[in-house]
């Protein structure tokens, strides 16, 4: 500090003076002698009021300064006894406090942001200048299948190995797009930004609307398939009426064979249309599930026959592998023996002749899998599985899947279907 060095030096130019004084000789000069001395000794006693004005206040606020570069506001400066220099400190002291106080208000805010963003139900991401996960709140880290939002941590989103994943890492900025995925669940998916001190930090919002959509579609896809079936089944009766009254006419009075053959043809096809809607009322009269503890390998055995002689009846190869533990779980029987029995018909649908189709349970976690070798799912068609009457099928009429879907919602399970890069195509359903 330069007023400390130019104080030391008045300190050791006056200490010399008297030093060299006090070898002159007096009678030399006799009363210059005594004012000299005086002199120096009034300057050596003048040093203590410069330095307790001067060097001590600058003192304590050069270590003001340091408590400011080390952000340490907790600490104060005391007082020097000097009243200009003591305003300086009360007003540094009460900046100090303010700054504190400040400084905790941010972080109680931060905190609670912290908190509130870590349990909001909307996905969020926070990426850096690479693309990479910057952070992550709890709903985000679930929605890709992660533990803890820790693990997405300096990841990029081709790296979080999802079906999600991929399609966020397509997105442009300020694009929003709803997709569905092969898990059935829905998303909009939106990439946005901020800016914050110049610079532009991307984010990315992720909302769950599984639960509100498949609320929509079956509300409208049941109010017309119970219209069609109405006006359908309505019709129908009255043809199948017509058609048996002509019949017995033409019966009677020994028509030619063939006019008796058309109509034949036309009550069948009359019956094909009813079983058709019939097949389509069917999946809005879907029975809640009658929840109940039971091993998943027993309730998966009990279908073993039936679909080893689903797979047999094409020439298919079928194996299940059940797991050695007993797995406990709530379920419904009745209802999940269906769901297994049409996953294997379209797996066998896909496979065609000389495949293989197995089944397979595990304890940890509680699940079981049906695998097919068949051609697999397109990516085009894995973003439209479980959408309403959509079939990968040229005569599909999307209706198994839908089952599907709805019985596994009602059971609480997760559940995917996808082709892996060995190119199996595994229908996988977890229980809670």
């Amino acid at each position: 500090m330069r007023v400390l060095w130019v104080f030391l030096l008045m300190t050791v130019c006056i200490l010399a003076a008297a030093v060299a004084v006090s070898y002159l000789d007096f009678p030399e000069y006799g009363w210059s002698f005594y004012l000299l001395a005086g002199a120096l000794g009034l300057n050596i006693l003048l040093l203590i009021p410069l330095y307790r004005m001067t060097v001590k206040p600058m003192r304590s606020l050069a270590n003001g300064v340091d408590l400011l570069r080390g952000q340490d506001f907790s600490s104060r400066l005391s007082r020097v006894g000097q009243y200009e220099a003591d305003r300086i400190v009360d007003m540094f002291n009460g900046m100090m406090s303010a700054l504190k106080e400040e400084r905790l208000h941010v972080r109680e805010q931060n905190h609670f942001l912290d908190l509130l963003i870590g349990e909001s139900p909307m996905g969020i991401l926070i990426l850096d200048d690479d693309g990479k996960i910057a952070t992550a709140n709890n709903a985000a880290a679930n929605f890709l299948g992660y533990d803890s939002r820790e693990n997405l941590s300096g990841k990029s989103l081709n790296e979080c190995r999802s079906q999600l994943g991929s399609v966020l890492s397509r997105l442009e900025n300020d694009e929003t797009l709803t997709v569905r995925l092969n898990t059935s669940m829905i998303y909009r998916c939106s990439r946005l930004s901020f800016m914050d001190k110049g610079y532009r930090h991307p984010f990315i919002l992720i909302e769950r609307l599984t639960e509100e959509v498949m609320k929509a579609e079956k509300k409208s896809y049941e109010k017309v398939i119970r219209v069609i079936a109405h006006e359908v089944n309505n019709t129908m009766g009255g043809i199948r009426s017509v058609i048996d009254t002509v019949g017995d006419v033409m019966e009677e009075e020994g028509v030619d064979p063939a006019m008796t053959e058309a109509l034949d043809v036309c009550r069948q096809r009359c019956a094909s249309l009813s079983g058709f809607i019939t097949n389509f009322a069917n999946v809005v009269k879907i029975p809640d599930a009658n929840l109940s503890h039971a091993d998943l390998n027993n309730v998966v055995s009990s279908c073993r026959v039936l679909l080893e002689s689903m797979c047999v009846k094409h020439d298919i190869r079928f194996s299940m592998e059940l797991s050695e533990m007993p797995i406990d779980v709530e379920v419904d029987s009745v209802l999940f023996e269906q769901v297994l029995i049409n996953i294997v018909k379209n797996a066998v649908e896909s496979v065609g002749a000389d495949g293989e189709v197995s089944v397979t349970t595990c304890a940890v976690p509680p699940s079981v899998v049906i695998a097919d070798n068949g051609p697999g799912i397109s990516a085009e068609a894995a973003e439209k599985l479980f959408s309403p009457f959509f079939s990968t099928k040229s005569n599909g009429q999307g209706i198994g899947l839908m089952f599907i879907s709805e019985v596994l919602h009602k059971h609480g399970c997760r559940f995917s279907l996808e082709t892996c890069d060995d190119g199996i195509t595994c229908f996988s359903i977890f229980f809670k």
